[in-house]
């Protein structure tokens, strides 16, 4: 059985339990999200998505 989630769905859910059992404040949440946001405007941003997609890609292995 094949389930597909979409990364900021799992992003969040490690958000959320960074806030409800490892006590960070919410705030540094929201920072951390904005400074992401703003990255992502940068020259930087090709090499976040290349690396993000190669690291997604050696999670998911291939299915052949």
């Amino acid at each position: 059985m094949t389930v597909s989630l979409p990364l900021v769905l799992v992003l969040g859910f490690i958000a959320w339990g960074a806030v409800k059992f490892l006590g960070v404040r919410t705030w540094i949440v929201f920072v951390i999200a904005l400074f992401g946001f703003l990255l992502s405007h940068t020259f930087m941003a090709p090499a976040i998505d290349s690396g993000t997609r190669s690291g997604v890609g050696i999670v998911n292995g291939s299915h052949d």
